[in-house]
């Protein structure tokens, strides 16, 4: 089968190769997945790099999210069949025909979601669960500001924000963009290039905002920390923009906020029982329908280096998802 290879690392990841390779049978507790879908995530480019927490041994294919249908299972393996639609978590491996996954990492697709669409939800709406719901406790009533909010995770916690019932602040440096986000239901859109502590006062008379959604880090992590409301919880996702900001810790004294960090998938490694739950409440919340994640493109797994340059260029509005045939 055909699988998108990393065999160096390199800051160009246009270092990825086209490879043939052969599956071992799965193990007793595995599943093979003919993979139909795969979507692109900003750690699968940093994997490329080398710069991403988890650093999997060479050669390996980057994919941590993708779709597909069980064509094998493992001797011990009773919870699945051939023939079964299922999303898998991946970490690795999903830039290929086939994979070898747990039979645990894999759950049936919600409701009459495709494989594009089911590869495209799990990882940006688990953490946007993880934030507001779990880390962040977001309140119905409550102001919520979403930076980053063109991209994947972004678009989820604005999507997540208003199924919390909260008023929703929507950043980007791209108005084309913010039109795409404010059409799927955001209160209120901002250029971050034009600023926008003073525009979230305004917008929250005088008070702040509630809650800070930051997967960019950088300049915008700094202007959030003059924009917050007393109480506030800023949560730290990630840090897109390539600089990993420091806070005085005076701040959050005089100004009595928390900076929260979250790592969904760490927070289910650690807690299982847990994980299991965040999952099952982001699932059915797709089955019921109020999970439509937004795909701007789909590439053939051939152009997989495209689709991760969709993503690293900033042209990506929602999720880009790589296809199998």
């Amino acid at each position: 089968m055909r699988t998108m290879r990393v065999h160096e690392l390199s800051e160009d990841i246009s270092v990825l190769r086209m490879d043939e390779v052969e599956l071992p049978p799965p193990a007793p507790n595995e599943v093979r997945l003919a993979l139909k879908a795969c979507s692109i995530n900003f750690p699968d480019i940093l994997m490329v790099q080398g710069k991403y927490q988890f650093k999997p041994e060479l050669p390996f294919a980057p994919g941590m999210e993708g779709a597909g249908v069980v064509v094998q299972v493992g001797r011990d393996v009773t919870t699945l069949k051939p023939g079964d639609r299922v999303v898998a978590g991946l970490r690795i491996g999903g830039f290929a025909e086939e994979v070898n996954v747990p039979a645990e990492a894999c759950r049936p697709i919600p409701g009459s979601m495709d494989f594009v669409k089911a590869a495209a939800y799990p990882a940006a709406y688990l953490t946007a669960y993880v934030a507001l719901v779990i880390r962040g406790n977001l309140k119905a009533g409550e102001t919520l500001l979403v930076h980053g909010s063109t991209g994947g995770v972004g678009m989820a916690a604005v999507d997540m924000g208003k199924i919390l019932g909260a008023t929703v602040i929507a950043t980007s440096a791209s108005d084309e963009k913010l039109e795409v986000v404010k059409a799927r239901g955001a209160d209120h859109v901002l250029n971050v290039t034009r600023g926008f502590r003073e525009q979230v006062k305004e917008l929250t008379g005088g008070k702040g905002a509630d809650m800070i959604y930051d997967p960019v880090g950088g300049d915008v992590f700094d202007e959030s920390v003059r924009c917050i409301a007393w109480n506030g919880r800023l949560l730290v996702i990630g840090f897109t923009s390539g600089r990993i900001p420091t806070i005085g810790v005076n701040m959050p004294l005089i100004k009595g906020f928390s900076v929260v960090g979250v790592r969904a998938g760490e927070y289910g490694r650690r807690d299982p029982e847990a994980g299991r739950a965040n999952i099952k409440a982001i699932d059915e919340l797709a089955a019921s329908g109020k999970i439509d994640p937004y795909v701007c493109a789909t590439f053939p797994l051939e152009r997989a280096v495209d689709a991760m340059r969709m993503l690293q260029d900033r042209k990506a509005v929602g999720k880009v998802v790589i296809t199998m045939s």
